[in-house]
């Protein structure tokens, strides 16, 4: 099997099977121990000086490993890619998590800030349905470019030792990448490294955002309010459901008790997202989903 075939095996299987209970409950997903090898490193490495060399380190242990190990992983053939492929794409994962903020909105305001609370790590506490609603839209559009096309972009440009290195990358910047006291240095180079490796994806995912929602005509506007996000890549699929959906998305919220005051992204749109506005995000990241897909086996034809 091609690369491209296989990634589109591994997208359908993903969104068939999702996240096997039975399997994780038995064994430690892979997402798992990633994260226990760069919390090893944290450990062993983040104290003392010439911290900001450590963290270039523990970066090239990782990239080092990904790359060791999807090549072994690849001698074992097309099958095997495609399990483990699918295991590290989280389209499925993603619309069952967001789907569920919005069936708790539903039922009442405290059962879907409880549910948003699985998904973002701001303050929910005191969030009001409009704030639940767009926080589940943002971490959706945002998630959908970290943990669906960045990785399979990663896959089809250097098979599982790709995809593996971006997983562990991108778990690093989840965990050290902060600009803490703690991890100003140490976790530098991490938070470079994964925003290197999102640039052509988060861009990716913009466009297929705006071609399925019509919204190709306002790529200018969601260029200009992508640039407002704290984030160099999080902000072009936000801006681009911002659009599809004509929702501002974005805007001041609260992280540890202490408000923020973040731009809004397509300021002019509604204000009072809801619960249905989640559902059509939903629509949106399928249809996106549905296009990846055409295209990755349309390469999987043409090569």
């Amino acid at each position: 099997m091609n690369t491209a075939l296989v990634l589109a095996l591994a997208l359908v299987l993903d969104a068939v099977a999702g996240e096997p209970k039975w399997l994780w409950s038995r064994l430690p997903h892979p997402a798992v121990l990633m994260g226990r090898l760069v919390q090893a490193l944290d450990d062993h490495l983040n104290d003392g000086e010439g911290r900001r060399g450590k963290g270039i380190a523990a970066v090239l242990a990782l990239v080092l490993t990904g790359l060791i190990l999807g090549w072994i992983l690849s001698w074992f053939g097309g099958v095997v890619s495609v399990l483990i492929a699918a295991v590290l794409i989280a389209q499925r994962s993603l619309i069952d998590h967001v789907r569920a903020v919005a069936f708790g909105l539903r039922d009442t305001l405290t059962s879907g800030r409880a549910a948003v609370a699985q998904i973002v790590s701001r303050d929910t506490a005191q969030m009001t349905g409009p704030q639940v609603a767009r926080s589940a839209i943002e971490s959706g559009a945002e998630n959908f470019s970290d943990g669906v096309i960045a990785p399979a972009f990663w896959f089809l440009v250097a098979g599982l030792p790709g995809v593996l290195i971006y997983k562990l990358i991108n778990t690093a910047d989840s965990m050290i990448g902060y600009r803490t006291e703690a991890y100003e240095e140490f976790g530098w180079a991490a938070a470079r490294l994964d925003d290197l490796l999102n640039l052509v994806p988060a861009r990716l995912s913009a466009l297929l955002i705006a071609l399925v929602s019509g919204r190709l005509s306002d790529w200018g506007d969601i260029a200009a309010d992508a640039q407002k996000h704290r984030s160099p890549n999080a902000g072009w699929p936000e801006a681009a459901m911002a659009r599809a959906l004509n929702v501002a998305l974005a805007g001041p919220r609260s992280y540890d008790g202490e408000m923020r005051d973040f731009a809004w992204i397509h300021a002019t749109g509604s204000k009072s997202a809801d619960a249905h506005s989640i559902q059509r995000c939903i629509g949106f990241l399928w249809r996106s989903w549905g296009l990846a897909l055409a295209v990755t086996v349309a390469l999987s034809l043409l090569f």
